[in-house]
């Protein structure tokens, strides 16, 4: 039978962003709700090895998000499992409902909903994803370290992900299924000038070639966009660079948004441009997409939310049940 859950904070999602946002929100008192979503823990629950979280050496993605999510519900945050399905922000208190049925009613909301990279589609793609195909250079890169690795791609994301490679890898090849790149022209000079770099026109990837034991990547099948000839590519990683999509269909048609379908924020906040409305995370953040800076960002929501509470509490409030 469905319920309706009454919040002061609804905080809708449960990576980084929105499991600190349940940690802040709940030591502030506002005894927040948390509903997970329908991938709890986010994309580190893909990811295999986390070298780039501030405290530990190394941590698996998956671990660190049980860890995260036992934080929250020891320090008393309200999780539950559900997936909102639609979100009603014409008036406060905002009411959202979950695939489950259930209602949920507050006066500020924290978008934490994050977002997926974009893939090829390939079962090979999604065997090996953690395993040597990856959606973030500057996550996975360090892994690298003189060794080939490929990027696919045309855009300012590929080709800022194929020069942040450089860094580490022996020789980066950026495959585009055109014969022009679409990034920015500065970026594309750099790219040309880069000595570690090839590039190979008018390909597309069909199958991505890999070990089960151990799980890895070994190399790339790739076919001619105009002829159909298809040649293998040894490599040991494959970057998949075409883009992010941010999850933010609950509010496209209600908050504004910027780069294509982000959640916009005021510049320096998580303040959407609605009252009472924040965003955290990669949902509005297309430059970083870090857990580090997902996380700072929750906090962030979690204490601006706070004080938007505190500066309205005249108006009609809903108090926690």
């Amino acid at each position: 039978m469905s319920q309706t859950h009454k919040t002061k904070v609804l905080i809708i999602g449960s990576g980084p962003a929105g499991y600190t946002a349940a940690v802040y929100a709940t030591r502030a008192m506002l005894e927040p709700i948390l509903v997970q979503g329908i991938q709890p823990g986010g994309q580190l629950t893909i990811t295999t090895e986390v070298e780039n979280w501030p405290g530990d050496t190394e941590v698996q993605g998956p671990e660190l998000m049980v860890r995260m999510e036992e934080h929250a519900r020891a320090v008393g945050a309200n999780i539950i499992t559900d997936h909102i399905l639609s979100l009603d922000l014409s008036k406060r208190p905002f009411t959202a409902t979950g695939d489950s049925g259930d209602l949920y009613e507050a006066d500020a909301v924290i978008l934490a909903t994050g977002a997926q990279a974009k893939w090829l589609g390939l079962p090979s793609e999604e065997r090996l994803k953690g395993f040597g195909v990856s959606a973030c250079a500057t996550c996975d890169g360090f892994f690298y370290r003189g060794k080939e690795v490929a990027v696919i791609g045309g855009g300012n994301t590929a080709v800022e992900e194929a020069l942040f490679l450089t860094n580490f890898a022996s020789k980066v090849t950026l495959i585009h299924r055109r014969d022009s790149l679409r990034a920015e022209k500065i970026l594309q000079k750099r790219l040309f000038e880069n000595p570690k770099v090839e590039l190979i026109w008018d390909h597309v990837v069909e199958e991505i070639l890999g070990d089960d034991n151990p799980k890895s990547v070994t190399g790339l099948r790739i076919k001619h966009a105009k002829t159909g000839e298809t040649r293998d590519l040894s490599v040991h990683g494959a970057f998949v660079a075409i883009g992010h999509s941010p999850a933010s269909e609950l509010v496209k048609d209600q908050l504004e948004l910027h780069s294509g379908s982000y959640v916009w924020v005021k510049p320096g906040t998580a303040q959407t441009s609605l009252p009472g409305v924040f965003a955290a995370g990669d949902v509005t953040d297309d430059v970083y997409r870090q857990a580090v800076t997902s996380a700072g960002m929750g906090c962030m929501a979690a204490l601006e939310a706070e004080k938007f509470l505190a500066e309205n509490t005249a108006e009609t409030a809903v108090a926690a049940e």
